[in-house]
């Protein structure tokens, strides 16, 4: 149901996968062939089955790909995964590519000769990879080749089955419309737009319009499909029909269907146009479908990606009642922590057996399962910024350490996610000048005001100032969108550099600035936000943020002398909100600990 902590494999049983893989490809002709994280549907968890980039390489962070040659094979990797990467892959035959600093395109170039030919599972790469992949080797003589049948696939002898995970119903209560209404909406939008239909390939967008969950795929509540919405607000879904029960269906109506997945082709085949579909979500096999019949595409984002970005009242309702128990467990583990932190030499405590622990507090709070795998580092460890750990990598937390613990579930109500850094005993000032300067930016980020038609981009800043003050930053982005009993880290909406999509009241997003040094420590604090209107005091309506996560950050961390007045009544007016709305759920022993955790900062 939760965490598995086995190690995936060593690094060396994935060098005959790799040689398989060019002999296959030889076998095809092909001089390369492209291996992606995701799946069909481009999402951030995939199923045992649609892992074939960890199959092959070894690497199992969230995101990247490999491209296989003769010679060569690149894995593509962002900052968050440089450091473990180097740990899961073979690197005699497997070489880390820091990406998008290098692009892939511009790989390729080194690696082949011209007239290269590279091959491509056409239902793993989306229209836009495609095409903007096929205009960088433009003048190459390099080009792409979609492929029938995957080689990866051709070559997993023991390759999983795929889910057929049962689908639930999520109440109108929570979702606060019907999926009826929903669909209404959608089918509305599309009438505007002169279209006759929406191709929809991400499984949060198909769960959220219908109001349903699945358990296709681990941490995120989404049922694996494809569908297609008319005009009329009919929809067609392609998936595994096993996966629907009676009371489902009941629930859904006689204007949804569901078929099985090989009926796809047909129907894709038989719109009539123009067919919107989203070139940056779906795979570039819909779109040659619909193309062999010369029906017309509308190229622009999937319809449901917006209204289910913006949040109605019940369920920004429901993501705090999740919050609530979601911050009793949290208390609970760090009361437990500091008692467990003073005995460390005399009583060993790992990596493991605190994630283990805080499972078990969220359980007792009726969590359905994590939100993701959670990333509990000590030391070293938390430099990782997306470190998973594992029986092989397990580390013995000791005295002095910092311990950064970045986690979440999945309630009956709301999805959670929350980051908190720890000291285990006494730390000196290379870790609290740091921690300070991060706290200053996520407390910055919770206090913006912004008029209407600010985006991620033009506030991201506010978070790395304090850091850049100093010289230090962090190579992620700032905050995700999280989906509302859906996928924990949820599009369009950012708060990074390169978002401009404009925020919304309703849109929820994290807020988790850090800093991390690698071979001793990382840092990151974290809280979900959600945009609220904020008033017009002088005639220009604006927004702001509601903090929704509720539990103490660490103030042994803190140096006091470095905050503004400012920011210490910030954190003073967070802790009593926390001490006043959690303390009423927590143990006699965790609340105590709770009223002396959120005293006011003293200086």
């Amino acid at each position: 149901m939760f965490q598995t902590y086995d190690s995936q494999s060593d690094p060396a049983r994935h060098v005959p996968r790799l040689q398989a893989l060019r002999s296959a490809l030889t076998a095809r002709k092909l001089d390369g062939f492209l291996v992606p994280r995701a799946d069909a549907h481009q999402g951030e968890y995939v199923s045992a089955r649609d892992a074939r980039l960890a199959w092959l390489t070894g690497f199992t962070g969230s995101a990247g790909f490999c491209i296989v040659t003769a010679e060569r094979a690149g894995v593509f990797i962002d900052g968050r995964y440089r450091v473990q990467v180097k740990a899961e892959v073979d690197l005699t035959h497997f070489t880390p590519v820091a990406w998008p600093e290098v692009k892939a395109a511009e790989w390729l170039r080194e690696a082949l000769a011209e007239g290269g030919r590279i091959g491509f599972d056409p239902w793993l790469h989306t229209r836009r990879e495609i095409r903007e992949l096929e205009k960088a080797l433009a003048g190459s003589g390099i080009g792409l080749h979609p492929v029938q049948g995957n080689p990866v696939d051709a070559i997993w002898a023991d390759q999983p089955d795929a889910p057929i995970g049962a689908v639930r119903l999520w109440s109108d209560a929570l979702a606060g419309e019907t999926a009826a209404e929903k669909r209404a909406r959608i089918a509305a939008m599309l009438r505007d737009a002169d279209q006759q239909a929406a191709v929809l390939t991400l499984p949060d967008s198909i769960s959220w319009l219908l109001n349903i969950r699945g358990a296709d795929v681990p941490k995120n509540p989404v049922v694996q499909a494809f569908a297609i919405i008319e005009e009329d607000g009919r929809v067609a879904v392609f998936t595994n029909p096993a996966k629907f029960g009676p009371e489902v269906r009941a629930a859904l109506g006689n204007e949804v269907s569901i078929l099985p997945f090989d009926a796809l082709t047909v129907a894709l085949t038989n719109l009539g146009g123009p067919v919107r579909v989203d070139p940056a979500t779906a795979p570039e096999q819909v779109f040659r479908l619909i193309e062999s019949m010369s029906t017309p595409i509308s190229e622009e984002v999937d319809p449901v990606i917006m209204p289910k970005a913006v949040k109605n009242e019940a369920e920004i309702g429901g993501m705090r009642a999740a919050h609530l128990r979601d911050g009793a467990a949290i208390v609970e583990l760090l009361c437990w922590l500091d008692a467990r932190a003073a005995e460390l030499d005399a009583q060993p405590l790992t990596e493991i057996a605190v994630a283990r622990k805080l499972e078990a507090l969220r359980a007792a709070q009726g969590i359905l399962d994590i939100s993701f795998d959670t990333i509990l580092g000590s030391g070293p460890n938390g430099a990782i910024v997306h470190y998973r750990v594992t029986d092989a990598t397990d580390r013995r937390i000791r005295p002095g350490d910092v311990l950064l613990v970045d986690s979440g579930g999945q309630y009956g109500d709301g999805t959670t996610d929350i980051t908190r850094t720890l000291p285990m005993g006494p730390v000196d000032a290379k870790v609290r000048h740091p921690y300070t300067r991060v706290l200053q930016g996520m407390i910055a980020m919770s206090r913006a005001r912004f008029p209407h038609g600010v985006a991620g981009c033009h506030i991201d800043a506010l978070a790395r100032a304090p850091l850049w003050s100093d010289g230090m930053d962090y190579d992620h982005g700032t905050g995700h969108g999280v989906g509302a009993g859906l996928s924990v880290h949820e599009g369009p909406v950012r708060l990074s550099r390169v978002s401009d999509i404009p925020l919304r009241a309703g849109m929820i997003l994290s807020n988790e600035p850090g800093y991390y040094r690698e071979g001793e420590f990382g840092i990151r604090i974290e809280n979900l936000i959600v945009v609220r209107e904020a008033g017009n005091p002088d005639g220009r309506d604006m927004l702001g943020f509601e903090t929704l996560t509720l539990a103490p950050i660490d103030q042994r961390l803190i140096e006091p002398g470095l905050m503004s007045a400012s920011e210490r009544d910030w954190l003073d007016a967070y802790h009593a909100r926390v001490r006043d709305e959690i303390g009423p759920l927590v143990s006699s022993e965790a609340r105590e600990w709770l009223v002396a955790a959120t005293q006011p900062l003293t200086v």
